[in-house]
């Protein structure tokens, strides 16, 4: 008979090797719980005040991108938005990943049981050689670890992670203790119909969106139900956000590339997609564009030179703009900036205006956004005295 000091000893050793072993179990299943019946707490809602923190992939400055952790820090760190890619595999299943083929953020190379399904396809007008993500199941993606994009990032997390599916990315913002919004791409559309067929003859867009509304995502731009569960579905080709607009009222953003990548499903240039005639026609089907901040300011020997007026004619059609990507490596601010995220953050939101930024470090955005919320002058009673004046005059001339 053990003494009650060895059924201690026995426990303490037994806790975390059933933790060890449930990790391990999990490598062909999801990592992360699905929602299943949605709880009606009471949150702190979804700011609106200023402009919108969306996570890029997570706070993958921090960890690798798209992993379950990258999503849990940006939501620690104060994110509005949690951004995602969205892919579909072999079998129909949705998941979590930017690139289409896996060779640069996983360990596929180093499976040599996939050694010959590294092939070449033609995407968006170019032949591309690797191991695609629509070669592989959901079980055997689930099987690859990833890593961190960039070397200068840090390496410690690399191995640890999975990719993850659409629905458990789901499952992390509803599982804030914050109303947190999601902000998923349909990507890649022409590639994924084209090599993954579903039983019942769907389309990649049919199934994106089944998934939002299985789990309660529905709404226009800052109604009641988009507030409680908020959401912006982007995607680099039009005609995807134009074909699923009749199944669903969920505000949409067309992403725009550099400008000299013409649209992935149209065809279409950058002078055409940023006209205002385009936008006068667009702006039925979504509520935003989400341009390449380089193409709002180009850039010149890494100086900024003078701001089209992109931005002033989507606000003239009543369009926001949420532009990529903020980083806070040396490398991707300008000199303009002194090296300093925030002086960046600071001119993208006080001087060109946007309405939302897509950040790799959710962190830094937000201390920002908290200190300049600090030492921003607060209005004297003066001040407000002569602003409800300036308001009755000018009902006075009317």
């Amino acid at each position: 008979m053990r003494s009650s000091g060895d059924k201690r000893m026995i426990s303490l050793w037994f806790i975390p090797f059933l933790l060890l072993s449930l990790f391990d179990d999990a490598i062909g299943r999801p990592f992360y719980e699905l929602p299943s019946k949605l709880q009606n707490k009471h949150k702190e809602p979804l700011q609106s005040f200023r402009p919108y923190n969306i996570a890029h992939r997570g706070s993958n400055g921090e960890i690798p991108e798209e992993t379950v952790d990258a999503y849990m820090r940006a939501i620690e760190e104060g994110a509005d938005f949690i951004e995602t890619d969205i892919l579909a595999t072999k079998d129909g299943a949705l998941i979590c990943f930017h690139d289409v083929t896996l060779d640069d953020i996983t360990d596929i190379s180093d499976h040599k049981e996939f050694a010959s399904r590294k092939t070449t396809y033609e995407v968006q007008g170019e032949n591309m050689t690797g191991w695609f993500v629509v070669d592989f199941t959901l079980d055997e993606l689930k099987s690859l670890t990833l890593k961190q994009r960039f070397a200068f990032r840090d390496q410690q997390y690399n191995g640890k992670f999975s990719i993850i599916t659409f629905e458990e990315f789901i499952a992390i913002a509803l599982d804030a203790n914050r109303i947190v919004g999601i902000y998923p791409e349909i990507k890649n559309p022409v590639l994924i119909n084209q090599h993954v067929k579903w039983a019942d003859g769907k389309r990649f867009e049919d199934k994106f969106v089944e998934t939002l509304l299985k789990y309660g995502y529905k709404g226009s731009y800052r109604s009641k139900e988009w507030q409680e569960q908020p959401v912006f579905i982007q995607s680099f080709a039009p005609a995807s956000l134009i074909y699923i607009s009749n199944m669903t009222d969920s505000p949409k953003i067309l992403l725009i590339d550099d400008v000299n990548i013409p649209t992935q499903d149209t065809n279409q240039t950058y002078a055409q997609i940023t006209s205002d005639s385009y936008f006068a026609y667009i702006k039925d089907y979504v509520v935003g564009i989400g341009p390449w901040k380089d193409t709002i300011v180009p850039p010149k020997d890494n100086h900024l030179s003078t701001a089209t007026d992109l931005v002033a004619r989507a606000h003239a059609h009543n369009l926001q703009v949420h532009p990529y990507t903020f980083r806070n490596e040396n490398q991707f601010l300008h000199f303009n900036f002194h090296q300093d995220p925030y002086d960046e953050y600071d001119y993208w939101v006080n001087v060109i205006g946007v309405d939302g930024l897509f950040t790799d470090f959710t962190g830094s955005l937000h201390h920002y956004q908290e200190w300049a919320a600090i030492s921003k002058p607060k209005e004297t009673e003066s001040d407000i005295l002569k602003r409800v004046a300036s308001i009755i005059s000018s009902y006075k001339h009317d």
